[in-house]
């Protein structure tokens, strides 16, 4: 734990780009290729209020506590936010990024539960605190009106016959989401396992571990430490579904 945009210890150095807490290593984010307008105004904001307060750090795949009256704004990193079946199995619900507030206050989901699945920074609101404040309730609303949007695009892939299809256009709201452009195309940073693919398109591991050997032989996906990449030449067909061409 830290104050506000201080060094973690045991983490890479934080460089502030957009507003936004990233690595050393960071390259643009593809939806700021795609002309999407950058959401870091509400971080700057937290940052001038809150300068004084810490930030608390989880490093990935570590588990994020929430309270029933507490609001978490992520701030560098990305959380997965998941619920467990009577069987054991875990089913994915969301990914919160930069700017994008999580908490037991903001779902009715029993158990919920988040996870670091990169390194996660999060500055933790007391909800009275938010509720009380028209300026905390602006910008909460607003990113989470990008969370209401990633759900309806996630339930909006069950409309699809094909798992293919919803594998296929689930990688592309990733690459959308968290994308980042390089060279060789647009690298999907979220170690996700094939599970927690399979849950969130409704198919099985097995399923979609067949499914990625195809995209790959496919020419329009490759894999680089865990990480998915997406091909961006004028004819691969993850461009054509990224651009709407």
């Amino acid at each position: 734990m830290g104050a506000w945009g201080s060094i973690v210890v045991g983490r890479p150095s934080p460089r502030r780009i957009l507003g936004i807490f990233v690595s050393t290593a960071t390259v643009l984010p593809y939806g700021a290729i795609l002309g999407d307008q950058p959401q870091p105004s509400f971080i700057d904001l937290l940052e001038q209020l809150y300068r004084e307060r810490s930030l608390m750090g989880y490093v990935a795949g570590q588990s994020i506590p929430l309270k029933a009256d507490e609001v978490l704004i992520v701030c560098r990193g990305v959380a997965q936010l998941f619920t467990i079946q009577q069987d054991g199995s875990e089913t994915l619900l969301g990914l919160a990024g930069p700017s994008m507030p999580m908490g037991l206050p903001l779902s009715i989901v029993d158990p919920y539960w988040a996870t670091a699945l990169t390194d996660v920074d999060v500055l933790a609101l007391p909800f009275g605190e938010v509720e009380a404040s028209p300026v905390l309730m602006m910008g909460v609303f607003r990113n989470l009106t990008l969370r209401l949007q990633q759900t309806e695009a996630w339930l909006a892939l069950s409309g699809k016959r094909l798992v293919a299809d919803r594998l296929r256009h689930f990688l592309m709201l990733l690459a959308k989401d968290f994308g980042q452009v390089e060279p060789q195309g647009i690298r999907i940073p979220l170690k996700l396992t094939h599970h927690q693919l399979a849950t969130a398109v409704g198919t099985t591991r097995v399923t979609v571990t067949r499914l990625l050997k195809d995209f790959k032989e496919e020419g329009w996906m490759s894999l680089d430490r865990r990480h998915i990449i997406l091909d961006t030449s004028i004819r691969s067909p993850a461009m054509h579904l990224l651009t709407g061409a």
